[in-house]
C-alpha cells in the first residue's frame, strides 16, 4: 500500500529539487528552469550529506541559488538533512523533481523513486538534461576548479538571469 498524506493536498504544485550542488551548475539551473511551467513552486533543496565531502558551506550554496532566482517568489531554497521525503513532508512537497543525465542515472534515479513511492507515496518527475549540459556536473567542475581550471562558464551567474 502505498501510503497518502492528506495534508499535501494545499492546491498548490510543490516540488521538491534536492541535492548537495556543490557546486550548482548551469545543468542544474536548466532543470528548475524547465520545471518552473510546471510547477507553482520549487523548493531547492541543499542536502546536508555526512557521506559526502563538501568545498563550499551548506549556506554558501543556500546564498548563491538563492541569488539566482531571488525576483522569482516560486523558488526558495532551503537546507536539509535526512530523508528526502522528511524534507517534502515538512514543505509540503507532492514531487521530487530530478535530473537524468545518463542511463546510469537513470538506474540509480528509478529505484529512488521506486523507494520514495513506496515509503512516502512521494512521485518523482524526471526531466533530462539538455544534450549540450549532459556532461556538466558538480562533481566534474570540482575537478576542474582542483587544477585551478576556470570554471565559470559552468556556474550560472546571477546577472545573466
Amino acid at each position: 500500500m502505498i501510503p497518502r498524506f492528506p495534508e499535501f493536498d494545499t492546491g498548490e504544485r510543490i516540488v521538491l529539487f534536492p541535492g548537495t550542488f556543490d557546486p550548482f551548475t548551469i545543468g542544474h539551473k536548466s532543470l528548475v528552469d524547465r520545471a518552473l511551467p510546471l510547477f507553482d513552486r520549487i523548493i531547492i533543496a541543499v542536502g546536508e550529506n555526512d557521506s559526502k565531502s563538501s568545498v563550499v558551506p551548506v549556506d554558501d550554496r543556500i546564498d548563491a541559488i538563492a541569488r539566482l532566482y531571488g525576483d522569482d517568489p516560486r523558488v526558495e531554497v532551503i537546507a536539509y538533512s535526512g530523508l528526502t521525503v522528511d524534507a517534502c513532508r515538512q514543505h509540503q512537497a507532492r514531487w521530487i523533481l530530478r535530473g537524468i543525465r545518463s542511463v546510469t542515472d537513470f538506474e540509480y534515479e528509478r529505484a529512488m523513486a521506486d523507494v520514495n513511492r513506496r515509503i512516502a507515496g512521494i512521485e518523482t518527475v524526471i526531466l533530462y538534461s539538455l544534450p549540450e549540459l549532459a556532461s556538466i556536473s558538480s562533481s566534474v567542475v570540482r575537478e576542474l576548479e582542483k587544477y585551478d581550471f576556470d570554471t565559470s562558464e559552468f556556474i550560472p551567474q546571477p546577472e545573466s538571469y
